[in-house]
């Protein structure tokens, strides 16, 4: 059987110069303003650059069961992450010694415009959970885990909201996914709770919606976060 995994990414074309940076999946804001004050006095003017997706904000589920001997597990995803990959061209100023092809993450997708309220968040998190896990939840079976946050407030506007849901004893079918190449060669794998934490902090894992997700889950079931 042929070797299908991905082990580079290949850049064809670089279209940096000559893009505008309002075109394309993300666009850069580059604008030039100033502070104003309660005395009515104003800051010398500079310069803004902020990054925007086509939706604003995204849901990301942590999926978890039980297993035969009680333990929680956890289903994460390795995902084609170019950004992640492409840092090995840079000068790293603290080098962790990794290339970053794929990145380990909990499940999350960027809401539509007709996701609205908490209503459209669970939507949106039952239809993730469909498409890149392959399982059928409904949106009532979603537990929301806290407020959302932002993950780089200095230039992203995104916010990230989190949910959770049993899958215990549920059928599990093959993803179908979105046909995106960046899902090519993603894999799922389950850890228990604790190793996904352990994951986390030791860097194993650098994604940080999954470990907020995993400390408010495990906090959750501890009885320690407000519900």
């Amino acid at each position: 059987m042929a070797n299908t995994t991905v082990t580079d990414i290949e850049v064809v074309e670089d279209l940096t110069a000559s893009s505008r940076c309002d075109k394309g999946f993300l666009h850069v804001r580059r604008l030039r303003a100033q502070n104003r004050r309660g005395d009515g006095t104003v800051s010398e003017v500079y310069r803004i650059d902020m990054v925007e997706r086509p939706r604003l904000d995204a849901v990301a589920v942590l999926i978890h069961r039980r297993s035969a001997n009680g333990a929680v597990e956890v289903l994460t995803r390795l995902n084609l992450r170019p950004a992640a990959y492409f840092r090995k061209d840079r000068d790293e100023p603290v080098p962790d010694g990794r290339v970053h092809l794929f990145t380990e993450e909990i499940v999350a997708g960027l809401l539509e415009p007709t996701d609205r309220g908490e209503e459209g968040l669970r939507h949106r998190a039952a239809e993730e959970v469909k498409e890149e896990a392959g399982f059928e939840v409904t949106p009532a079976a979603m537990e929301m885990l806290g407020g959302p946050f932002f993950v780089a407030p200095g230039i992203l506007s995104e916010k990230i909201f989190l949910c959770a849901v049993d899958v215990t004893h549920r059928a599990q079918i093959p993803p179908r996914g979105d046909g995106s190449p960046l899902e090519e060669g993603g894999q799922i794998r389950w850890r228990t709770l604790d190793e996904l934490i352990a994951a986390c902090a030791s860097g194993e894992i650098q994604d940080a919606k999954t470990e907020i997700a995993a400390s408010r889950f495990r906090d959750r079931l501890s009885g320690s976060f407000p519900p």
